[in-house]
């Protein structure tokens, strides 16, 4: 059975189909029924005026036999009279119901003769034929005057067919349109309420769902392509939550642990000053790796937000890039880590946010330490070009695969989602990188073989 709700589409299409027709079938009733008769009047006036603008444009009175034929077709009844009402010519079609001296008085002819007008229109009662009849006056000169007529032929016998065929017609069209919007209504909601369904399922978590379309319409192969796009996308932010969770968890039970078992150790146990330090000092480390943890979710969780605003302001970035390289000093000399910087200028100067500058900095370096490949090499290459600055970050890892690049900005994504632990860092880095940069409005990227991963991002002058 065929169901309509109230607003719903097939309600909506069926509505505004059925008023079109309501609309059509109003307008045929109008123009057939009520506005027939002076419809019929404005066109005997338009056929009388076409034979009287012939006789207008005729200079000879011996030329005037050319207005027959045209009066015949027209079945318009010419006559040219002067000033004294004394006939000059007569067409040859003078039939029923045309107006002539014998049938009516001529008042009309002394009325438009004294009016000095240039034309006018009359309608008088034939008597002889019981009809109405039109007359067209026209003033051709001052002593010719051209009277042109036509009976009014009764309509309404034709009026009565008429209505009794617009009473068929429109039950006809009603039921037409009542048929033709079932289907065009059904054809055109069937997908978007499937499509309805299925977003139902999507809202509580069903990924398994597809919008599909068998429809040729155009917006709603569109809407079907859309929804299927963003089903896939709230799929993979729904894994890449699980994953964020699955690895938070785990960045937070590791140092929460450590810092348990030594906290009671420094408690329980009659420790030396120095293995109470030392003890002090891990717990101490282990706050510090939740302290950064916890800042950089606020801090990314800020910037998607937009709350964060710039603070542009001038500095070097070729001191900003060494002060960086600085903090990693330890890993050049406890675990023989390279760092090599290649920079051509001394000094950089560039105006952006310094803290987030450094702070993109900072975490690409640290990327790089992370996934260096054995021989535990990191390169910072400064470029300065005509209208901005190239900075890059290589490692000499494995590399990332194609596949795997365009998610690597994402929170946690990790490759083959087994989360490593990082030596330093939280996992969030790249995706601050990438909210960052694009704060600042700057163009970035990653080019990555096997033979290592290279990030970099432009700063415009």
């Amino acid at each position: 059975m065929w169901k309509m709700r109230k607003n719903s589409l097939n309600a909506e299409i069926w509505k505004y189909f059925f008023l079109f027709a309501v609309l059509i079938l109003g307008f045929l009733w109008l123009s057939q029924v009520l506005f027939l008769n002076s419809y019929y009047k404005s066109q005997r006036i338009n056929d009388i005026r076409q034979v009287v603008l012939k006789i207008k444009k005729i200079k000879n009175i011996e030329d005037y036999e050319k207005i027959n034929d045209l009066a015949i077709e027209k079945e318009v009844c010419v006559e040219i009279t002067d000033n004294n009402l004394s006939s000059i010519y007569y067409s040859s079609f003078f039939g029923k119901g045309c107006v002539s001296s014998k049938n009516i008085t001529n008042n009309y002819k002394f009325d438009f003769i004294n009016s000095n007008l240039k034309s006018k229109t009359y309608e008088v009662m034939n008597n002889d034929y019981d009809s109405e009849a039109l007359i067209y006056a026209l003033k051709l000169d001052n002593n010719k005057y051209v009277f042109a007529n036509s009976a009014l032929k009764p309509i309404d016998a034709t009026a009565k067919i008429i209505k009794k065929q617009l009473v068929i017609i429109t039950f006809i069209i009603l039921l037409l349109a009542f048929v033709l919007t079932y289907f065009i209504s059904s054809y055109i909601s069937r997908p978007i309420v499937k499509m309805n369904m299925a977003a139902k399922k999507l809202a509580n978590n069903d990924f398994n769902v597809n919008f599909d379309c068998d429809n040729n319409i155009l917006e709603i192969k569109e809407l079907a392509q859309t929804l299927n796009y963003a089903k896939n996308e709230l799929s993979k932010t729904d894994e890449l939550r699980r994953d964020l969770m699955a690895n938070v968890s785990h960045d937070l039970k590791t140092p929460l642990t450590m810092i348990k078992a030594y906290a009671e150790m420094s408690r329980d146990l009659h420790q030396e000053e120095n293995k109470r330090k030392e003890n002090m000092n891990i717990i101490i480390d282990e706050v510090d790796r939740l302290t950064v943890l916890v800042n950089d979710i606020l801090t990314l969780s800020s910037m998607q937000s937009n709350i964060l605003n710039l603070e542009i302001e001038e500095f070097d970035l070729v001191e900003l890039i060494e002060t960086v390289l600085k903090r990693y000093s330890i890993f050049a000399e406890v675990k023989n880590y390279k760092f090599i910087f290649n920079h051509k200028n001394k000094k950089l100067q560039i105006k952006a946010d310094k803290k987030k500058i450094e702070q993109v900095i900072y975490n690409l370096v640290n990327n790089a330490i992370n996934y260096t490949g054995e021989d535990l090499l990191v390169k910072i290459n400064l470029v300065k070009r005509k209208e901005d600055i190239l900075v890059e970050i290589c490692d000499t890892g494995k590399g990332i695969s194609d596949l795997e690049l365009p998610y690597i900005w994402d929170k946690y994504y990790k490759s083959k989602k087994n989360h490593q632990r990082n030596i330093i860092g939280t996992g969030l880095g790249l995706s601050i990188v990438k909210n960052i940069l694009e704060l600042h409005k700057y163009e970035y990227g990653v080019k990555s073989s096997p033979k290592g991963t290279t990030f970099y991002f432009y700063i415009k002058n």
